[in-house]
């Protein structure tokens, strides 16, 4: 069922910067994930069913598609709904992405046991800001779920810092600090994926 729903995005090859300042060559657009709620809905099921062992009292996700999946979760497990919305900092670099509650939001979590919810997990930019922003409220983050993790970084990450990772399925995806970006050495033009036309090409990710 992940790979029917994944396989149909479109997509692209590149050189695309990602949120967290790594470069990587594959981009996919999530902005149609949501259109059609009955056909995700066995996947926001499994993802609730991976998460309740966890004895959560609210979710949590980043604007967009992440609050978008939280919220289908909190009806699937019955808590309490939270997101993050970006912030307006410039700074660049790896994962300097800010994310923040709004301020009743902030007031109101405090005390939370708390799962931070992503439909699409690479890096783990926005995922970790989030993590942040919610121990600073005084919620707790006591495990992260999405769809689908592209590469290990963040699983890797995660598993460091000790907050367990649910995911449906991953698949291969290709990071690199700019540095040691071999599209970068090439001298491939760097290109903003958020407004660039997409191609339909399959994917095929592993469930874990």
């Amino acid at each position: 069922m992940t790979e029917d729903i994944f396989g149909t995005l479109p997509t692209r090859q590149g050189h695309f910067l990602l949120e967290s300042g790594y470069h990587t060559d594959f981009w996919f657009t999530l902005d149609a994930l949501f259109v059609v709620p009955t056909d995700i809905a066995p996947l926001v099921a499994a993802l609730a069913s991976r998460l309740r062992p966890y004895g959560v009292s609210a979710v949590c996700g980043p604007l967009l598609g992440g609050a978008r999946l939280t919220k289908k979760n909190t009806s699937e497990l019955g808590v309490r709904f939270y997101f993050t919305q970006p912030g307006t900092g410039s700074a660049t670099g790896l994962f300097n992405a800010e994310y923040r509650l709004p301020a009743e939001l902030h007031r109101r979590v405090t005390g939370e046991r708390v799962a931070v919810v992503d439909d699409v997990i690479s890096a783990g930019s926005s995922v970790r800001a989030t993590i942040a922003t919610l121990a600073a409220a005084g919620a707790a983050t006591v495990a992260v779920g999405t769809f689908l993790v592209l590469g290990s970084a963040a699983i890797e990450y995660f598993s460091d810092y000790g907050v367990p990772i649910e995911a449906l399925a991953q698949r291969d995806f290709a990071l690199w600090e700019p540095v040691a970006c071999p599209l970068c050495k090439a001298g491939t033009l760097l290109e903003d994926p958020v407004h660039l036309p997409m191609m339909a090409t399959p994917i095929k990710p592993t469930s874990i």
